[in-house]
């Protein structure tokens, strides 16, 4: 899952990203209101931790942006003011959470676990499951249930799988899949998508699934369970 990270206190913003990307989200960093709103505008983010206090375009008018253009985006806020009335403006705006600095970076990341798997009707919440496979979230472990082999998943691989499976049975199209993976930053990417999902469907076959990943011609991709028997 990709992360904003709203913040012009530099430092801060690197210690918020080096602790999230450690969890396996993938995070991108803005330090002004201007390039944060931008941004957020984007639609390509599953949560914003945004600051209020920012140069250009202050936290509140960037929320107010972001629910008029029906971003679907969860949003924390991260703020000094710590008044009732601040509060109230950010949740009355839209935001799902506010958390005060100074915070804890554990209680950062499980306000923002909370937020991004709340939907989430597993009873373990580290674990992704479709068919035969298991995604350890945390570990990136791909397991196939029937065959009890195992295999990493890793990096751009990883999220590639983790949306799919999120998304089971849907044809995602490529451009979705490149805004959740790349971000803004995916001029040049236009034959990496087909060399990552290679990789993956190598990576499942390696492990025995019936899994398959399908390329559906001028759609996009979708992740299916195969009718065909494994070859052992």
């Amino acid at each position: 899952m990709r992360i904003l990270v709203i913040e012009d206190e530099f430092s801060l913003a690197d210690i918020i990203s080096s602790k999230l990307k450690k969890e396996n989200y993938i995070v991108d960093i803005q330090n002004n209101g201007e390039d944060g709103l931008y941004s957020a505008l984007s639609n390509v983010y599953d949560l914003i931790l945004l600051d209020v206090m920012l140069p250009g375009v202050n936290g509140f008018e960037i929320l107010k942006k972001v629910k008029q253009n029906n971003i679907s985006s969860k949003i924390i806020m991260l703020t000094a003011k710590s008044s009732i009335d601040d509060k109230l403006e950010g949740f009355q705006g839209g935001a799902d959470d506010y958390i005060t600095k100074p915070f804890h970076m554990e209680e950062l990341v499980a306000r923002v676990n909370v937020q991004l798997r709340k939907n989430d009707e597993k009873i373990n919440k580290d674990i992704l499951e479709f068919g035969d496979l298991k995604l350890n979230l945390r570990t990136t472990i791909l397991t196939c249930v029937n065959t009890s082999l195992t295999v990493e998943i890793v990096c751009k691989e990883f999220l590639i799988l983790e949306y799919l499976m999120n998304n089971p049975n849907q044809v995602i199209s490529k451009d979705i899949l490149y805004d959740k993976v790349w971000g803004l930053e995916n001029d040049s990417i236009s034959n990496n998508l087909e060399a990552y999902i290679s990789f993956i469907r190598k990576k499942i076959k390696a492990i025995g699934s019936k899994v398959n990943i399908k390329a559906i011609r001028g759609l996009g991709y979708r992740i299916e369970v195969s009718n065909e028997e494994v070859k052992k």
